[in-house]
């Protein structure tokens, strides 16, 4: 690696190291300026007095003033410690854990349906520039964009849930039934709702990107050697799209992220935006800030990925 690329990963993972310790920043003291607190929920005890509110909240920090609390937060971040949840005194970080496989599982069938569906449907587009099935798909694309999560899902509820009874509401699983087929049955819907809003993010921009390699010379070159359509498409205009979609999964995943929080919700699906909701609910402070930060850590790190490996495999970048 030459002292060029060095310099270049030095300066990207300084900009996003900075970006990381701004979101801790606003994102503690927002949680902390909003109405409600962790001890409204002690209030309504029976027999509870001021002094042992008080202890409760020396406890649980939150008699210290607000930058203090964030120092020590984030110096338990940065040696490892992400602290207690409020709510069940467990560790912040073995509860996050706990939650990610089920968001992970959701995330990657959504990003198959949603990556398979865009880019087909992109690559259609740009073939069929100013005909009726590319002003279809840009129809297609704009609806999907333009649909509520929540709203898709819920409908996706009442037609194939309730009225047709193909699919279960919701959860991850019936009461006795742990078998692959019954789990794929709970992961269809949220996993459709989720990666049908997500077609229009690979939509775009493959059609944008296919639409310039077919103005280039090497697609008429190619045709007037004589290389039959279906060798053009996927040696030279898919090979060619693809490359600058890339970084476009370092966009991709705060979409997910976000969908998921929505989605998880609408069917009681047990991932960590569901957790985040529950926890913000509740007040629980460190698990809200827990979320937050590992969070904001996978997307930095998918969209510093996604640029380093953009970096490595196009030369023009490399020069």
């Amino acid at each position: 690696m030459g002292s060029g690329n060095i310099l270049y990963v030095l300066r990207l993972g300084g900009l996003k190291l900075l970006l990381l310790l701004l979101v801790s920043i606003a994102g503690f003291v927002l949680l902390h300026l909003a109405p409600g607190d962790p001890l409204s929920q002690f209030t309504l005890a029976p027999g509870m007095t001021a002094e042992r509110l008080a202890q409760i909240a020396h406890g649980m920090g939150l008699d210290q003033p607000l930058w203090r609390q964030y120092l020590h937060w984030l110096y338990g971040i940065m040696t490892g410690d992400w602290g207690r949840s409020f709510r069940d005194q467990a560790p912040v970080l073995g509860i996050i854990v706990s939650h990610l496989a089920a968001t992970v599982e959701l995330g990657l069938a959504a990003l198959t349906i949603s990556f398979t569906l865009g880019v087909g449907m992109g690559l259609l587009g740009a073939l069929r520039s100013g005909r009726v099935l590319d002003d279809v798909t840009s129809v297609v694309s704009i609806v999907l964009f333009s649909l509520p999560t929540f709203w898709l899902g819920l409908v996706f509820i009442y037609v194939f849930s309730v009225r047709l009874h193909w699919f279960p509401t919701g959860n991850v699983s019936s009461p006795g039934d742990r078998s692959v087929v019954g789990y794929l049955r709970h992961l269809a819907l949220p996993a459709l709702t989720l990666g049908l809003v997500s077609v229009p993010v690979w939509s775009r921009y493959m059609r944008t990107f296919a639409g310039e390699i077919l103005k280039q010379d090497q697609i008429r070159t190619a045709r007037a050697l004589g290389l039959s359509s279906g060798r053009i498409i996927v040696h030279r205009l898919l090979r060619g799209a693809l490359l600058p979609m890339i970084p476009v999964a370092g966009i991709y995943l705060p979409t997910l992220l976000s969908g998921a929080l929505v989605t998880e919700t609408v069917f009681s699906w047990p991932g960590i935006g569901r957790l985040f909701l529950d926890s913000l609910q509740y007040r629980d402070y460190p698990v809200v800030m827990g979320v937050l930060m590992f969070s904001a850590i996978l997307v930095l790190l998918s969209s510093t990925l996604a640029e380093l490996v953009h970096h490595a495999a196009d030369p023009r970048l490399r020069a």
